[in-house]
């Protein structure tokens, strides 16, 4: 008897694995964490991202328009995409206000001051679009360079390109509120087709870091070793009868990296040694703004530990998607997230972690200058503002601008795959070098075939 795919290639049929083969000579397809080299010399090693669900509105943040007020109640020249019930086109002034901060002269709103305090330490990109105005599409774009699910995140990509410098930890580490999920749940974290060794790993901020993860208290001591024993011995021997079976071989790498997780997770995650200062400087015993800072510690305390990639999400649903009473509930979302995250880079500047380190601050889309509901707004995917920090990005820098009235991106347009390009980059990765088979092509990414993604070179320092 011969396989099935033994039988196509040796049938007319085969000439597909021909050319899938051809297609992937110097191709690399790596199945565990090993730490891998770079492309060329790396600006950082770790990669914080700070997912703000929802659609965090630009106006009303890091991009103070004074037309808005000027012209309020009138209608935007020539209108604005519509794509909600009670969305018009008429002008809707930000009623919070904006001082600038730093010897860059960032311009933040009342609703952010902890960032105010760190503008220096930013750079700042005006001038973000994407390609979709509902939030799972557009969080898909974010995260994947596409708006519909299937593709890897830019963590599974990472940790699949570099591996990991921890063996006893994840290369992707999720730590999200315990009391829920954000729209998309587990897709933001998803590894797509790459092999399922790559997606995040959730870590809990209540209870066990990890479910599932520890054994029964009245199991003898011996017990679980020798069933991890016996466990490794089967998959060995029945890896050994199915080579090349990238989902078996995933499973026995994840078996792997539990056991050694029992020790690890429990250690990075206890913050009983952290000092009085560090927990102030966090927050994290406020009601209000502690479960979020909290997240944010522990990810300063993973990528000290080795782990390539950590995403951090906030409060469940999507707290930033205001369509009415932006003043009440912008005021909820800004103070949940604020100290946690401008907290999150003075110390690791002040552990000397920051340069090797990118923190990225990023929601999925902006929102648009006109009023919905009479006090809140739409979606925007023609501009948003996302920071960055650390990594080799340049400090204090404002790029991009929008039109007058915030609508538009007009300067020095950055999508979402050059954003990815631009990661990539610091990490010390070409994102056109970084493949994995699918279907047929080598997929990338930035999905580069497609969208012609570069980095964005004056972001860098």
């Amino acid at each position: 008897m011969i396989s099935r795919r033994q039988l196509l290639e040796r049938t007319t049929l085969g000439f597909g694995s021909i050319v899938l083969a051809d297609m992937l000579k110097g191709a690399t397809v790596p199945n565990d964490l090993n730490p891998r080299p770079t492309h060329f010399p790396p600006k950082a090693k770790a990669v914080i991202q700070l997912v703000q669900n929802g659609g965090p509105s630009q106006m009303d943040l890091f991009d103070p328009k004074p037309t808005l007020k000027r012209l309020a109640g009138k209608p935007l020249p020539g209108g604005v995409e519509i794509h909600q019930p009670n969305n018009v086109n008429t002008l809707l002034p930000s009623p919070f206000e904006f001082k600038k901060y730093g010897q860059c002269g960032m311009d933040i709103s009342d609703m952010l001051p902890h960032t105010a305090k760190i503008v220096d330490d930013l750079c700042f990109i005006r001038s973000m679009n994407t390609e979709h105005n509902n939030h799972l599409e557009a969080l898909n774009m974010l995260l994947t360079c596409k708006i519909f699910p299937g593709r890897p995140v830019m963590g599974a990509w990472i940790g699949y390109a570099l591996g990991t410098e921890n063996q006893s930890l994840p290369a992707y580490v999720v730590l999200r509120d315990p009391t829920g999920y954000t729209v998309g749940g587990k897709q933001l974290w998803a590894n797509g087709y790459l092999p399922a060794l790559y997606s995040g790993v959730e870590f809990s901020m209540k209870g066990a870091p990890v479910h599932h993860l520890n054994p029964p208290a009245d199991q003898p001591a011996d017990a679980q070793k020798a069933t991890l024993d016996l466990l490794a011995k089967i998959n060995e021997n029945h890896y050994k009868q199915h080579p090349g079976e990238l989902e078996l071989e995933a499973r026995i790498r994840n078996f792997e990296l539990a056991a050694r997780m029992q020790l690890a997770a429990g250690e990075v995650l206890d913050i009983s040694k952290e000092s009085d200062a560090t927990k102030k400087l966090y927050g994290i015993d406020d009601p209000k703004s502690g479960p979020y800072a909290l997240r944010c510690l522990m990810a300063r305390r993973l990528v000290e530990k080795g782990v390539r990639f950590v995403q951090v999400t906030t409060s469940p649903g999507q707290p930033w998607d205001h369509h009415n009473n932006i003043l009440r509930d912008m005021n909820k979302i800004a103070t949940e997230v604020d100290q946690g995250s401008a907290a999150l880079i003075q110390d690791l500047k002040s552990r000397g972690l920051l340069d090797s380190t990118i923190v990225m601050w990023a929601g999925e889309f902006g929102r648009l200058p006109t009023t919905q509901n009479g006090d809140g707004r739409d979606h925007n995917r023609n501009a948003f503002t996302i920071w960055f920090a650390g990594g080799g990005f340049k400090k204090g820098l404002i790029y991009g601008e929008t039109d007058e009235f915030g609508y538009k991106a007009v300067v020095d347009r950055v999508p979402v795959p050059d954003m990815i390009a631009t990661v990539l980059r610091q990490l010390g990765m070409d994102h056109q070098k970084i493949q994995y088979p699918n279907g047929g092509r080598l997929e990338t990414p930035s999905d580069v075939t497609v969208t012609g993604a570069k980095p964005v070179l004056d972001l860098l320092a």
